[in-house]
């Protein structure tokens, strides 16, 4: 298994969607890859390898809600951003200005649309969950510029 950094463990298995690397600091989550190209297996840490099983089992259809130590690197604000997308169920959405209100800044959707596009544990804290005042799945757009729109879009149907 290769090191990410500094007591850091990255581990990348293919999913429905592509290759997903995930990083460990060996106590928590902290950040998860939608296009990975190493080639390092997660078995080797038994954190990496736990996080694996519940994303296949979410990817199966199993399993609607994560329960792992996630350690997301953010602002003040970003991390109130990411706590209040990890309180959207499954299979349901919340608008940016939803969001904005929930952490206390009910102008601030332009700012939770920032926060949201730093999100670095994406599908772990469901981004993919937001969506346009009108309706629009923005996070599908955003991701389309990276062109893996086919792989995003899998997420989202959930």
């Amino acid at each position: 298994m290769k090191k990410a950094g500094k007591n850091r463990m990255l581990g990348c298995r293919e999913t429905p969607i592509g290759r997903i690397g995930i990083e460990s600091d060996g106590k928590h989550i902290v950040a998860l890859y939608l296009r990975c190209d190493c080639r390092e297996d997660s078995a080797a840490d038994p954190l990496l390898a736990e996080a694996f099983r519940q994303l296949d089992e979410y990817f199966a259809g199993t399993r609607r809600a994560f329960d792992l130590p996630l350690k997301p690197a953010g602002t003040p604000f970003q991390l109130r951003v990411w706590e209040a997308l990890r309180r959207i169920p499954y299979g349901k959405t919340a608008s940016y200005g939803e969001i904005a209100a929930a952490v206390g800044c009910p102008k601030g959707s332009r700012a939770v649309g920032m926060a949201n596009n730093r999100n670095p544990i994406a599908i772990f804290i469901p981004c993919h969950r937001v969506i346009g005042a009108n309706g629009a799945l923005s996070f599908v757009a955003e991701m389309a510029n990276g062109g893996n729109i086919v792989n995003v879009a899998f997420i989202v149907t959930e």
